[in-house]
């Protein structure tokens, strides 16, 4: 497999591998794995892919870079659907505690079923990628669900990786690529600690810092609009996702199923 590596790099300049059922490796050979890779390219990735556990013993120095979040992936369609957004917090607080990680997060993949199919309101299909963006960990969109595809892990694996004629532009596409383009440009989203400043059943806010910026992620779940009291720590905001400024005076009123990711302004 390390010869694999090598060739795949010298040939076609890839960038990285996935493990599959990583939890079932030898620590060693990922030890030994992550020294070729680290030997044949900078910045060489070695995901993996892990559904329980400490995340931490595969995610370290010495073995992969990172490996696939179903612990998230569970919180985030049964905190919508159950109306617990307490349950995406604790499992967000829960991960933290393995360790500065950088997680797989995703909302669905080729095994399980698909989240336009697994949401019981499909209005709430904008909010959890919205979470997902906004979260800690790399996000990951499964090909066909950017524009909101479905398929029943109970129909069996071909619903579930189904070949479309080719792809498709919606609403929920030109959201999932302002989410992107936010977080693409954001160190506080890629790199900033998450802390939770209101949280109720049906709505959230949390904000990620890093290096002098912050970012409020805010989101309400619920169809009617909600108005949250806090100490954002700043006056004026603007939201990355639409370019709108925001004045924090007040109060902040979020219209029903509505996410935003503000950057605070000095």
């Amino acid at each position: 497999v390390c010869d694999v590596i090598r060739f795949w790099v010298s040939e076609f300049d890839i960038d990285g591998i996935r493990l599959d059922a990583a939890d079932v490796l030898d620590f060693d050979f990922m030890r030994t794995l992550r020294h070729t890779a680290d030997e044949v390219k900078k910045d060489f990735w070695l995901m993996g892919e892990v559904i329980h556990g400490d995340y931490s013993r595969w995610v370290n120095g010495g073995t992969l870079h990172s490996v696939t979040n179903y612990v998230l992936h569970k919180a985030l369609y049964s905190g919508h659907n159950d109306h617990n957004y307490f349950e995406i917090a604790h499992t967000v607080k829960y991960l933290q505690n393995m360790g500065d990680l950088d997680l797989y997060n995703f909302v669905d993949n080729h095994d399980v079923t698909r989240v336009a199919s697994i949401l019981t309101n499909e209005k709430h299909l904008p909010l959890i990628y919205a979470l997902m963006f906004g979260m800690p960990g790399i996000p990951c969109v499964y090909y066909g669900s950017e524009w909101g595809a479905k398929g029943e892990k109970s129909q069996g694996d071909p619903a579930l990786r189904a070949c479309f004629d080719g792809p498709q532009t919606n609403g929920l596409t030109e959201w999932i690529a302002k989410l992107a383009e936010a977080k693409k440009h954001s160190n506080a989203l890629n790199y900033g600690a998450f802390r939770s400043v209101v949280l109720t059943n049906r709505q959230c806010i949390f904000d990620r810092a890093v290096d002098g910026e912050r970012v409020l992620v805010a989101i309400n779940a619920e169809e009617h609009p909600y108005t949250a009291h806090f100490d954002a720590g700043c006056g004026r905001a603007v939201d990355l996702i639409t370019g709108q400024e925001h004045d924090f005076g007040g109060g902040s009123e979020l219209p029903g199923y509505s996410a935003y990711f503000w950057k605070c302004e000095r």
